[in-house]
């Protein structure tokens, strides 16, 4: 089936990511963002929250950066809550920093950026979620 994915492939990216780039953060706590970005926290991964609204804010005890490129370190992954169309854009940034995963949220699908970031040797997901995927996989800690 197409864009049919392993498990196998989920898990092993899961336990190669250490530091997660999190596109669309949020501040409010009933937003998806917000929740998974708490969840992978509790983890044990390091989040870093990239949203050009709350720049320079603490969000869950994580300083806010404007966009990839503001990154100080190198990142595994850069977990996308964005529209499908905003995605490419955030692809191009993701190759230029250097992550080797590109993860779009649940619901999110863009076969254009997906094709890109794999073309530049990045894993891919689409939509999946992380916070789902964990304990769907008996990852949890």
């Amino acid at each position: 089936m197409k864009g049919q994915i392993s498990d196998q492939f989920i898990t092993n990216i899961l336990i190669k990511t250490k530091t997660i780039a999190l596109v669309g953060a949020s501040d409010k706590a009933d937003r998806p963002s917000y929740k998974v970005m708490k969840y992978l926290l509790s983890q044990g991964y390091q989040v870093i929250p990239v949203s050009p609204k709350l720049v320079g804010q603490t969000l869950l005890g994580q300083r806010v950066i404007s966009k990839l490129s503001d990154l100080k370190q190198p990142v595994d992954m850069v977990d996308v809550f964005r529209n499908s169309s905003a995605t490419y854009g955030v692809a191009e940034e993701a190759i230029a920093i250097g992550a080797k995963v590109l993860w779009l949220q649940k619901g999110i699908i863009n076969e254009e950026t997906k094709l890109l970031a794999e073309n530049a040797g990045l894993d891919v997901v689409m939509d999946r979620c992380p916070k789902i995927e964990i304990p769907r996989l008996g990852m949890e800690k």
